[in-house]
């Protein structure tokens, strides 16, 4: 008989499963980065975007929309060839933007165009102030509507009040020129209060300049004097 034989043993190397690598494709997140880094440079330019003096955030709050969007919602309704007051009218009754608001989006998207210069409205060029006081509301309003306590801090102004409401508003006309002084007054928690004016109706850029920088150190006056740090 012919002898069977033995098979071979097996080395321990050989015993040893085959891996089998499997190629990793990296080109999906190859592709997405530059994405998200475009995405990450785009949004704070958004977020900073301000037009009519309003700041983007403050547009989404009130009308569900930043100024990136409303331009180009704007844009495709043709409201470039429109008059304001047709911008207006089309931003209540077909995006339901509530009256104050339509005024701000219309005047801010023909800034944007080019239509209108920056300060300008349609009843002339605005300039705004404001500050924030640590005192409570009915004071800060005290301050402007009794005459004795406003010439302490607004002497000489050329200023005659046409209406107010108690603590919330007044409007009153600057003497050259008939301009218009527009002054909002809000509680701002215990102790503190805010004002916040526009002097609308003037003639120019370079009056809005002037009107800038006078309300801005009349409102520093105030400050101070009714926080008693002079």
């Amino acid at each position: 008989m012919t002898a069977r034989r033995k098979a071979p043993a097996r080395t321990a190397a050989s015993r040893r499963p085959t891996r089998v690598r499997i190629p990793v494709s990296k080109g999906p997140a190859t592709r997405k980065a530059p994405a998200k880094r475009k995405a990450a440079a785009v949004a704070p330019r958004a977020k900073a975007l301000r037009l009519a003096g309003v700041g983007s955030d403050a547009v989404l709050k009130a009308t569900g929309r930043a100024w990136e969007e409303w331009l180009k919602v704007l844009d495709a309704a043709g409201a470039k060839a429109m008059t304001h007051k047709d911008i207006a009218m089309m931003l209540s009754r077909k995006f339901s933007v509530s009256g104050w608001w339509t005024q701000m989006v219309s005047l801010g998207y023909e800034q944007a165009r080019g239509l209108r210069k920056v300060y300008q409205k349609a009843d002339g060029f605005s300039a705004t102030a404001s500050r924030t006081v640590g005192i409570p509301v009915d004071k800060l309003f005290a301050a402007w509507s009794e005459p004795r306590q406003r010439s302490r801090w607004l002497p000489d102004a050329p200023l005659e009040l046409r209406r107010s409401t108690d603590g919330k508003s007044m409007r009153l006309t600057w003497s050259p020129g008939n301009s218009s002084v527009v002054v909002a007054f809000s509680a701002k928690g215990t102790g503190k209060s805010a004002v916040a004016l526009e002097h609308g109706k003037l003639p120019s850029a370079k009056a809005v300049t002037a009107q800038k920088a006078y309300w801005g150190n009349a409102l520093d006056r105030l400050k101070a004097l009714l926080e008693g740090t002079r």
